[in-house]
């Protein structure tokens, strides 16, 4: 998936949360499942996508990464049971597993 996307990671159902911004989800959330990029994911394991949303150009996206990291932790919370109750690897998903 090549276009500018915001995408939320977690280690566990109503674990720790990392809010991230790319233009290859596919390949970024790869590089994430495999430790290969260094600081807060690696560190706390966050290898389950287990939210995101598609924008139309880089700034759009850059914007809404801004203000999701503002947001509570109850609001991250709510806004990722709203599409992905389960919390599911949405990442199967996306490369058809």
């Amino acid at each position: 998936m090549k276009q500018p996307c915001v995408y939320i990671l977690s280690n566990q159902v109503r674990g720790t949360l990392y809010i991230g911004v790319t233009s290859n989800l596919i390949q970024r959330v790869w590089q994430h499942k495999q430790g290969l990029i260094d600081g807060f994911s690696k560190q706390h394991e966050l290898h389950l996508l287990v939210y995101f949303e598609q924008f139309d150009d880089m700034t759009n996206a850059i914007t809404r990464e801004k203000q999701l990291k503002k947001w509570n932790r109850a609001w991250k919370i709510e806004l990722i049971e709203s599409v992905n109750v389960d919390w599911r690897d949405l990442y199967l998903d996306l490369i058809g597993g």
